[in-house]
């Protein structure tokens, strides 16, 4: 069986991390499943997958429908004589579906990543609804519900949790944080890790680490972000220097390997407004860090608050600076919580199970069920 990936995103992030991780846990479990992952040419998950084994192919993107990448589908479809092409994302799902006017391509598998709505609009409906998309793999409970009021056949929605991949942990890093950044033991390194885009809700962490430091006079905290800078970045730091926080929080940017710092934090903060489930969760869950985050997406199918981490609404600044508070006030929570959600990780989220449950999708669509 060939799988022919295609991911038409041009930055690093979890859903990137996904594509990798299930060709690593298939070429290790099935090797006589063969795996080749189209990508943008030259961009950050080009030069990620350019440094490992996986069989990988690249194709310019200068807009996100771009001839160039429509050709290079149906080209790398015939020559590895694909069995089924996995959709990692929507600009993907719109280069497919033209490929597969020009030469009929085999099934397609979408995986939905994140709990946006559909939008109720003709073309969109149109894509989603496209009659080669046998299968829609959703990346939680909540973005399934959200994606089945647009999707005609909802016999198609499967929930693969994605996890983390337990063989491939590593906690190297250029630095240390603490002596980089000459954080005295006595403070709470809060670690913040995800691109610059509007679901992460950036903004909602700025307003946290005001109430934190400026309002309620808390010297005991220092926020370390990491991420890719965007078009966002420039109004985030901006507010930052505003608020006269340049000193609690840091924005240091991509880092290859961003999860390796996880060891080094004393909690995880997520301020997110959207989501699917972050892998940076998972891999917290891996090295026992407890997590603190708001509720939203498929996040609470995880995180049961009070249970194994603590939980806010969405853009609730206050109630996070209130759990943030909580937690370290009340420090002899942080063991349980971190060993349930390890128990849960062991058991339900490694990218071991996740691959085999999307082998079984693979394989029901080949043989026609």
């Amino acid at each position: 069986m060939t799988i022919l990936h295609i991911s038409a995103v041009k930055s690093w992030g979890g859903g990137e991390n996904h594509i990798e991780n299930l060709c690593f846990e298939l070429a290790a479990s099935n090797p006589e499943v063969k795996n080749v992952v189209l990508c943008v040419k030259d961009e950050l998950f080009h030069q990620r997958l350019s440094k490992t084994n996986i069989t990988t192919e690249t194709a310019p993107l200068a807009i996100n429908l771009d001839v160039r990448f429509v050709l290079k589908i149906i080209k790398l479809s015939k020559k590895y004589k694909a069995d089924i092409i996995h959709l990692h994302d929507p600009s993907a799902i719109v280069l497919a579906i033209i490929a597969d006017k020009f030469s009929s391509l085999p099934p397609f598998v979408f995986s939905k990543k994140t709990s946006f709505p559909i939008k109720n609009k003709k073309g969109t409906l149109y894509k989603y609804n496209y009659s080669k998309i046998k299968k829609y793999l959703c990346v939680s409970e909540e973005t399934k519900r959200i994606t089945a009021a647009s999707i005609i056949d909802k016999e198609k929605l499967v929930t693969i949790y994605h996890g983390t991949n337990i063989s491939t942990k590593n906690t190297q890093t250029p630095f240390l944080l603490r002596e980089k950044f000459t954080v005295d033991p006595s403070v709470k390194i809060i670690g913040i890790i995800g691109n610059h885009i509007r679901a992460k809700n950036f903004e909602t962490l700025i307003e946290t680490v005001n109430i934190i430091v400026n309002i309620r006079k808390r010297t005991n905290f220092i926020f370390i972000q990491i991420g890719s800078h965007t078009d966002r970045t420039d109004d985030l730091v901006a507010s930052v220097k505003n608020l006269n926080l340049e000193k609690n929080i840091l924005f240091l940017g991509y880092m290859p390997n961003a999860s390796n710092f996880i060891p080094q934090f004393d909690a995880l903060l997520l301020t997110s407004q959207s989501e699917g489930i972050p892998q940076v969760i998972y891999e917290s869950f891996y090295h026992k860090i407890p997590v603190i985050s708001t509720d939203v997406g498929g996040i609470p199918e995880i995180i049961e608050d009070g249970i194994n981490g603590l939980l806010a609404p969405k853009q609730s600044p206050e109630i996070l600076a209130n759990q943030l508070e909580y937690l370290f006030n009340n420090e002899n929570l942080i063991a349980n919580f971190v060993a349930i959600s390890k128990e849960n990780l062991m058991k339900y989220y490694t990218t071991s199970i996740m691959a085999q449950k999307t082998l079984k999708e693979y394989k029901s669509i080949v043989n026609g069920n």
